[in-house]
């Protein structure tokens, strides 16, 4: 069974030096999607009604990191060569604060409740400790605490349900559960039956996570039994997951061989592997639209799916 459908694509400017795209998150408010350019210092706007680029924020140093808060208007960047986030006016790409946080920041996640950023650090093996998440009060624009993690982070999530962060952790394979209102320490530990957890979302309606690991497996949390499950294989080595909540699939890049994986999650069968482009390992998800954006580095365009 087929389920996405190639729309087009879109160019993308050029990259200035090697490296390509990172996270990506799309502001349904003002159909605005964000990625991460790593390779130019920049993040690329595009609108998402018309499918065509708009804009580069520019200064960003090796960013990595895009998050978006629908719920109040904010866009969120990581930016790894400088180890500092950056908060901006979603729709309005009016940066409000530039802050300092811990070595190598990459994976975001937020509580629109609280206004409590996670950032996860991926860290540097020679500086002890480093591995760690920052937490940011993003209406005060200050970073409130820091929680040394046991490994190096990937992907994190916030469930709204257990108030509480996700975040996988690549070595030793963990998900850790943080807290939101007391997150200056681990509140739980999943351990995870397979190397090197990597992209990480949620089905808040079934209370699962979906970890897609290194070692090409896919693998589930069940967030109210606590059970983990080995659902089965990946094309190969993946990067970013989105779930599809109208729809109930499961979108997982895999940059080798450059597919896209798509899972029914009811019954967790894989429904197709899409053809992309060889190192394409990162997408981006609109679910007011159920389009699906992969980002296609040798070609620097980003490809456009319709998922029916």
């Amino acid at each position: 069974m087929m389920s996405l459908r190639l729309l087009g694509s879109i160019e993308l400017p050029a990259h200035a030096k090697d490296g390509g795209f990172d996270h990506a998150a799309v502001h349904h408010g003002s159909s605005r999607l964000y990625v991460a350019h790593t390779s130019n210092d920049d993040v690329d706007v595009v609108d998402s009604s018309s499918d065509r680029f708009l804009e580069s924020i520019h200064g960003l140093k090796g960013v990595a990191g895009v998050l978006v808060s629908d719920e109040r208007d904010l866009l969120f960047t990581a930016n790894r060569g400088e180890n500092t986030i950056s908060i901006f006016v979603a729709g309005r790409e009016q940066q409000t604060a530039r802050l300092s946080v811990g070595i190598r920041p990459n994976g975001l996640a937020f509580d629109p409740s609280l206004g409590l950023l996670l950032v996860a650090n991926v860290g540097d093996s020679n500086v002890p400790n480093s591995s760690s998440v920052s937490l940011v009060d993003a209406g005060q624009k200050t970073v409130t605490g820091t929680l040394v993690l046991p490994g190096r982070p990937r992907w994190a999530v916030y469930d709204e349900v257990t108030g509480a962060f996700y975040v996988n952790i690549a070595d030793p394979p963990l998900i850790v559960g943080i807290d939101a209102n007391h997150p200056s320490e681990i509140r739980e530990t999943f351990e995870i039956p397979s190397k090197g957890p990597h992209g990480l979302d949620l089905d808040p309606r079934a209370r699962q996570l979906f970890c897609a690991c290194d070692e090409g497996k896919l693998v589930t949390v069940h967030l109210d039994t606590g059970e983990v499950r080995l659902i089965g294989d990946l094309s190969g080595p993946p990067d970013v997951v989105f779930f599809n909540r109208a729809l109930r699939r499961l979108y997982v890049a895999v940059g080798f061989p450059g597919v896209v994986d798509v899972f029914d999650a009811g019954p967790m069968r894989i429904l197709e592997a899409v053809p992309t482009e060889k190192g394409a390992h990162t997408l981006a998800f609109d679910y007011r639209k159920n389009k699906v954006y992969v980002f296609l580095p040798a070609t620097h365009r980003a490809a456009v799916y319709q998922d029916d």
